[in-house]
């Protein structure tokens, strides 16, 4: 068994975009700004904003938190995206998910220029992924995505098995999968909550990506020997012989399921650090592309 070792790769990624940052502060130009909007308390969201923030201050990208109460209302959130978009020092925005039931996110992300949807999830990008053309792939699956390539797993006729077929994960990177690019070229099973033979479809799975929201939901009865396992799940699981009375688990078994595969991922530090590692690239994609249209005008 082999980690996919999300942390490092972090590093290495983080590595290389501070030092394009650096570069672009050496000629004195103002680096790129990524923005978060937060609307609540969310546990889980307030950890995932503030681990951007941390990355973005190691590599030298500008980050601007916009936080407001959990009783805000859907026109107000859109005010305040509209002035995100026409805001000539932000670069890209995220606004951060879930959102309170008063507010529809699909609105939302509708709202958002494509231009600054550095989540990668408007319709705009999401198109121009399906396409192959240039675009901002949302975060979580490029983070994947970048996982293959650096620890050259092959996917070309591989088959896929991605569980969840979530607009943020499951169903962007099964797109990215199936392309005809590397990574890529795979056979791709798409598989979600009324997929009947569930096990059997995972046993033939060459790869495996798991984005279900179940902890431990994959056991060891469930992969295929020398196969390539990518968890995504997140969970806090009660745990009183721990300090923080909890212990962090994925949707996978990991203790188990690693005497089976050849490559898997760690949680935590697997493809949460990843997805970090996306959203820094995808900024940074942001304000180069922000620059040629600024030249070209």
């Amino acid at each position: 068994m082999k980690l996919l070792d999300g942390k490092t790769l972090f590093a290495n990624i983080k590595g290389e975009i501070k030092t394009e940052v650096s570069q672009i502060i050496d000629r004195n130009e103002r680096p790129p700004h990524l923005a978060a909007v937060l609307v609540g308390d969310d546990p889980a969201s307030l950890s995932y904003v503030a681990s951007k923030e941390k990355a973005c201050r190691q590599v030298g990208i500008t980050s601007s938190l916009y936080h407001y109460p959990e009783n805000f209302t859907e026109n107000e959130l859109l005010q305040v995206i509209d002035f995100l978009n026409h805001d000539q020092d932000i670069d890209g925005f995220i606004v951060q998910l879930p959102l309170p039931p008063q507010i529809d996110p699909n609105k939302i992300i509708l709202s958002i220029s494509p231009d600054k949807d550095v989540d990668g999830f408007h319709p705009y990008n999401l198109g121009r992924m399906m396409m192959g053309q240039p675009n901002f792939i949302p975060a979580t699956p490029l983070g994947i995505m970048q996982m293959l390539e650096r620890h050259q797993i092959e996917t070309k006729g591989k088959h896929c098995v991605v569980l969840g077929r979530s607009m943020i994960v499951g169903t962007p990177v099964s797109i990215l999968l199936s392309r005809k690019a590397k990574p890529g070229n795979a056979t791709v099973t798409l598989c979600h909550s009324y997929t009947q033979n569930l096990k059997e479809i995972c046993l033939t799975a060459d790869i495996l990506i798991i984005a279900i929201g179940k902890p431990r939901f994959i056991t060891a009865d469930m992969v295929k020997e020398g196969s390539v396992v990518i968890d995504v799940g997140i969970h806090r699981i009660p745990d009183n012989t721990k300090e923080k009375g909890y212990m962090i688990v994925g949707d996978v078994d990991f203790e188990e399921v690693s005497k089976k595969a050849e490559w898997i991922t760690p949680v935590p530090g697997g493809v949460g650090n990843m997805t970090i590692a996306g959203l820094l690239m995808n900024t940074l994609n942001a304000w180069k592309q922000r620059n040629i249209r600024q030249n070209i005008n």
